[in-house]
């Protein structure tokens, strides 16, 4: 069986360090907001190149801390909007709805699966005061269009960099430094996992870090003064351990999750899917390597007749969920939205993946639909 991601052979990967650094968290007995953290938030700082990284439980409680910390600041009030991809994984938009705010969906382009730049603009009225984009599969979302929008109509610039770890844009800036604040997730199966959830925000912005720390400590700056109504929030020792651990590693994982993915885009030839184009490959790190097909159902079934394990990331939209019913209006079409997420089909791309599995992954893509 070809795994989609084998987390303990990842783990293993680096598993002397990992035990170390564990080793030395547990027998120095300090478990929550300690050295470790601060190691991270500074180590992870400096690598994405922002003045500051503030620390949290997940990457939800990070989108949800920037924007609460953004109400609190004046900068944004409930019923405002905010701008976000339709495709998106519904934390974007829980972080948006659940700060009392509006969600207001633009499609993504066919061609890249990020949020069309070209329709940003029209979807802008007198209440946006944010654009969020999510670096969605690990591929840039960011255009220079889009960082002239939120200049010329005022808007802060938000990333939702869960699935982006690494990503460097033509302008030597990462992921997670390009817009005014980044959330970040460290969920096991990311690029850069912990073993457990973690998250943190990064900015530039002085006055926002120091919001979000105090709000992701029950709305406390110095103990048992609470100027926020805040939440706990934090990442423990033991998860930042590992992450300063596989952050040393985080460049050459990503360079081997492209390798493969060329492999891919140049050995898999077969018209009934369609695989990123190749523009694609010079914009991801690959947190997820999506192929389009009408015959989804189909494939993800041959595959794992033939020992392939896949995902689909993700089958209902946004829109479509029943928790948010009521929210947009019930006929709504968001038709590239809904092809991509009846069709998407995740397949194995990793650090782990041998060239064997690659070369078998390969051989059945390729006989999909020609088999006798």
């Amino acid at each position: 069986m070809i795994k989609y991601l084998e987390l303990k052979k990842v783990t293993a990967a680096h598993g002397r360090e990992i035990n170390e650094t564990v080793s030395r968290v547990v027998e120095g007995g300090w478990y929550l907001q300690g050295e470790a953290v601060a190691r991270f938030e500074k180590e992870y700082a400096d690598y994405i190149g922002t003045r500051h990284c503030v620390s949290c439980a997940n990457g939800l409680d990070a989108l949800t801390l920037i924007l609460r910390a953004y109400m609190e600041m004046g900068v944004m009030k409930e019923g405002d909007e905010v701008i976000v991809p339709a495709n998106t994984y519904i934390a974007s938009i829980l972080a948006i709805t659940g700060n009392g705010l509006k969600p207001v969906l633009v499609e993504p382009r066919p061609d890249t699966l990020q949020i069309d730049d070209r329709l940003i603009e029209q979807a802008i009225t007198e209440r946006t005061r944010a654009v969020m984009i999510v670096h969605l599969y690990g591929r840039m979302a960011y255009t220079d269009l889009i960082g002239d929008i939120c200049r010329r109509h005022g808007l802060k610039l938000i990333e939702d960099n869960a699935q982006a770890h690494g990503l460097l844009h033509s302008s030597f800036k990462k992921t997670g430094s390009i817009g005014d604040a980044a959330g970040h997730s460290f969920y096991p199966g990311k690029n850069l996992g912990a073993l457990g959830d973690a998250g943190a925000v990064t900015t530039d912005d002085c006055e926002l870090a120091e919001t979000v720390r105090a709000l992701a400590n029950y709305g406390s700056e110095r103990k048992y003064v609470f100027r926020y109504k805040g939440r706990n929030s934090r990442m423990d020792e033991l998860q930042a351990a590992v992450l300063s651990v596989k952050l040393r590693y985080l460049d050459e994982d990503n360079e081997r999750r492209r390798i493969v993915a060329r492999r891919y885009m140049d050995e898999v030839s077969n018209p009934l899917l369609v695989m990123p184009a190749d523009d694609y490959w010079r914009h991801s790190v690959f947190h997820i390597f999506p192929v389009l097909t009408p015959r989804r159902d189909e494939l993800q079934q041959y595959l794992a007749d033939n020992g392939v394990q896949t995902v689909i990331h993700y089958p209902i939209p946004p829109h479509r969920q029943q928790c948010y019913q009521g929210m947009w209006e019930r006929d709504m079409r968001l038709p590239i939205t809904e092809r991509i997420h009846r069709e998407e089909l995740s397949i194995p791309c990793n650090q782990i993946l041998t060239d064997d599995e690659i070369i078998t992954v390969i051989s059945l893509l390729n006989k999909f639909g020609r088999q006798s």
